[in-house]
């Protein structure tokens, strides 16, 4: 019984210090900023880190995105070093590092879905004294709806208290605007303007004219200048999930391939799709590639309905794991079934050749859905062929 009691006495001490350590080396940075939203985050916390590098101000940050890395005050980075399942926890020990090496700031996107725990990266973890929140869309409804508004809410979690916080969001800015007031907190809607969008085009990827205006808005406030915070941005390297156009060249065949698996909601699929159209020329059809997760039936409705009525392409390519209850309810939507190639598990040369044989010249092909299971080896078997627009 008094060793058992001695090892709680041991653990609650332990546990002081370590609160005690955490609370120094969070105050021992000037700038914390917390990125959350729907889509992104991964982005923007990135275009924020690089905006305040090149202003001088030294910084460190911390993405989840489609693969978690860490990126150091010179612009370089490591993957996030992990032992066990992703875990909040992981948010003490970047902090840690960020104090060791001296960071003047530091930028992390939100790791947590669950609304309790949002609540609790912000409040205990982070404390931030900037919150950024991208959007608000119709995605992980199981987790944080059933609606969009519980979506708003739940992401309203990381807002901070007494501070700034900013969004692109106009939607559904009911529930951030609540929360931000309720914390004494000024939060700024940001209007991508048409500068922002010019000053998009400048990227070597495809970048949403809205983060960049979120990140400038922040480099803003901490002193950085336009000019000075988009020579940085438009230097950094992109997240791995950014969306980069691929021209390959197959004999007499040229195809552009996009990946915008990382968008996996309709309406952040649509704006993907959108602004590849209307970046890339010169080609003759259009082709989607959609990759199905089997562990997710509610998406095959919903991105059946989506092919049908909203993409519009010549021709759909399904690939995954239960494609079925996909090409059975675009059919039922209205999509012809001969504009359907049902691939099932094919492999990605398999895939690759159907594409091919659905182009006589030119065409855009762009995947969606989920870079799980099937999608990324298919986008790396397309890209491994090609290389990037422009160079």
């Amino acid at each position: 019984m008094l060793i058992l009691a001695a090892l709680v006495i041991c653990i609650v001490i332990y546990g002081m210090i370590e609160h005690r350590r955490h609370v120094r080396n969070l105050a021992s940075m000037k700038f914390r900023i917390h990125v959350n939203g729907t889509r992104g985050k991964s982005s923007v916390t990135r275009l924020i880190a690089a905006g305040l590098r090149a202003g001088g101000i030294r910084t460190i940050a911390k993405t989840t995105g489609s693969a978690a890395r860490m990126i150091w005050e010179d612009g370089s980075e490591t993957p996030v070093e992990r032992y066990g399942p992703p875990s909040i926890r992981e948010q003490i020990g970047v902090v840690n590092k960020a104090a060791e090496r001296g960071a003047e700031a530091l930028v992390v996107e939100c790791m947590a879905l669950q609304p309790d725990y949002q609540w609790f990266t912000e409040q205990k973890l982070i404390r931030s004294t900037h919150g950024v929140i991208t959007n608000v869309r119709e995605d992980h409804l199981d987790v944080m709806g059933p609606t969009v508004l519980d979506v708003g809410y739940a992401l309203s979690n990381t807002i901070p208290k007494a501070q700034l916080a900013y969004t692109t969001e106009t939607r559904m800015i009911g529930p951030l605007k609540t929360v931000a007031n309720s914390r004494g907190t000024r939060l700024e809607v940001v209007t991508a303007t048409d500068q922002d969008r010019e000053d998009s085009t400048r990227f070597q990827y495809l970048e949403h004219p809205d983060n960049v205006a979120l990140a400038l808005a922040v480099c803003r406030d901490l002193g950085v200048g336009r000019s000075v915070a988009l020579t940085g941005m438009w230097a950094a390297d992109p997240d791995i999930g950014a969306l980069k156009i691929w021209e390959i060249h197959f004999f007499d065949k040229r195809l552009f391939f996009v990946n915008a698996m990382a968008a996996n909601d309709p309406e952040s699929t649509l704006m993907a799709y959108d602004r590849a159209r209307s970046t890339v020329t010169g080609y003759e059809r259009t082709v989607i590639l959609y990759n199905n997760r089997g562990d997710r039936p509610a998406r095959a409705k919903q991105f059946g309905e989506f092919l049908a009525k909203d993409l519009g392409a010549d021709h759909n390519v399904l690939i995954g794991d239960g494609t079925r209850p996909v090409e059975d309810e675009a059919i039922r939507a209205g999509l012809p079934a001969h504009r359907i190639s049902n691939m099932g598990g094919g492999s990605p040369s398999e895939v690759f050749e159907k594409v091919l044989d659905l182009v006589d010249e030119t065409a855009l092909v762009v995947a969606i859905g989920n870079l799980g299971g099937l999608g990324g080896s298919v986008a790396a078997y397309f890209q491994h062929r090609g290389k990037p627009l422009g160079s």
